[in-house]
């Protein structure tokens, strides 16, 4: 008997084409055609979530702050992001990818690697799977998605970026050097500034040169890294689509128009995001045991901070209380100015099981009140209902995702 071959693995990279900004080109086609930008204000320190490429003709790029963006284009209009819309469209869209194949791993509201290799039988070949991907959401959403082919989720990514907008790039399993040879080393993951710059001293400028490379120089170099950039640069990459529907983690942040240094106000933005958080752990039926802080400084120097719970816990209260201690414990004498904080919740034990505790009536009195705000909150928007404390900020509330986006970790700029 002869042992028939596991087939050619094909893996697709589904990308929607300014993804955000698209939308709202849907929703106003007066847009179309000029220069558009969704993001932060440039009055503080906005940044470009998502550029049309009328705009990109100009050098605007998203994560570059909007009033960079601006200098190089006067004339582009400045809308602000719809996170809960843009959820409620990825989840359209995510809908759509299943028909194709139950291996769907979604990286972000706007992308997702799909495993189509048991799909041939019903959909053909992997580039016909993903010209029919392509029209059934251009269809369904009148949105356009760029898609790369490829035997492995790194080629797939780099081959669905290279012919933006609306491109379809197919990297044959024979033909992946001659697909990779010509790219600019800096395509490869993991090679930023820093590492882009060791590539330079060593004269390698494209993936080619660097397939070339002894494998040995580059452990030098880079250590265990250096294995990685050596298996890349051949094309390899093992990685399985992993698909996964549920957030293995749910946080909040933002970003503050001013550093802030006060302890108080820093409580009470940190008690808003936790309300938040514990919001949406509700709203998704679930408790977890590990609350996360985040913390940036004016610097950019970035701490993170986390402690596990004797049991799981959905208490706005308990994570706050939680989250507050770190952050007084974070927070050196004298310290600079705070621009980005955050909290978040992991660790889910979705079981129900939870020990009783001496203090069970007191917790019990404050999952009442979560149940009230929450229900207050969702009829009236949440800056229906704030606890005292929260004043201090002087937030400007925007509209938040739905609770029960399993999108979690989710980023408010102020």
């Amino acid at each position: 008997m002869t042992q028939t071959e596991p087939p050619r693995r094909v893996i697709l990279h589904v990308d929607m084409d300014a993804f955000y900004a698209s939308i709202e080109e849907r929703e106003n086609p007066r847009l179309v055609g000029k220069p558009l930008i969704v993001g932060g204000t440039p009055e503080g320190r906005g940044v470009v979530a998502a550029a049309n490429y009328a705009v990109r003709r100009f050098g605007v790029h998203s994560a570059m702050p909007t009033s960079t963006a601006l200098r190089l284009c006067p004339d582009a209009m400045v809308l602000p992001p719809r996170m809960d819309f843009y959820a409620q469209v990825s989840r359209q869209i995510r809908d759509i990818l299943f028909r194709f194949t139950p291996l769907v791993e979604p990286l972000s509201l706007d992308e997702a690697f799909l495993d189509v290799t048991g799909s041939a039988g019903l959909f053909g070949s992997g580039e016909e799977t993903a010209r029919r991907t392509k029209e059934a959401i251009r269809s369904e959403t009148a949105l356009v998605a760029s898609v790369g082919v490829a035997p492995n989720k790194f080629l797939a990514k780099i081959a669905s970026d290279l012919k933006k907008p609306d491109g379809l790039v197919v990297v044959e399993p024979d033909r992946v050097a001659e697909f990779l040879d010509p790219l600019p080393v800096g395509r490869l993951w993991g090679v930023g500034k820093v590492t882009g710059g060791v590539f330079a001293r060593l004269g390698v400028k494209t993936i080619g040169q660097l397939r070339r490379f002894d494998p040995e120089v580059l452990r030098q170099q880079f250590g265990q890294q250096g294995e990685h950039f050596w298996n890349l640069a051949h094309g390899l990459d093992e990685r399985p689509v992993v698909p996964d529907r549920e957030a293995k983690s749910i946080s909040h942040e933002t970003t503050f128009a001013v550093d802030i240094t006060d302890l108080d106000a820093l409580r009470a933005w940190l008690l808003e995001l936790t309300e938040h958080v514990g919001r949406r752990v509700r709203a998704q039926k679930r408790r977890g045991r590990t609350i996360h802080l985040k913390v940036r400084f004016a610097d950019f120097h970035t701490i993170t901070r986390a402690k596990t719970l004797p049991q799981p816990t959905d208490v706005t209260r308990e994570i706050w209380r939680t989250a507050a201690e770190m952050l007084a414990q974070a927070l050196p004498p004298g310290h600079q100015g705070v621009r980005l904080l955050g909290v978040g919740v992991s660790g889910f034990d979705d079981h129900g099981l939870v020990q009783r505790t001496l203090f069970e009536q007191e917790r019990e009195k404050q999952r009442q009140l979560d149940a009230v705000a929450d229900a207050v909150r969702e009829k009236f928007g949440f800056a229906a209902l704030s606890r005292g404390s929260g004043l201090l900020h002087d937030a400007r509330h925007r509209p938040e995702p739905r609770p029960d986006d399993p999108n979690a970790d989710i980023e408010v700029k102020e």
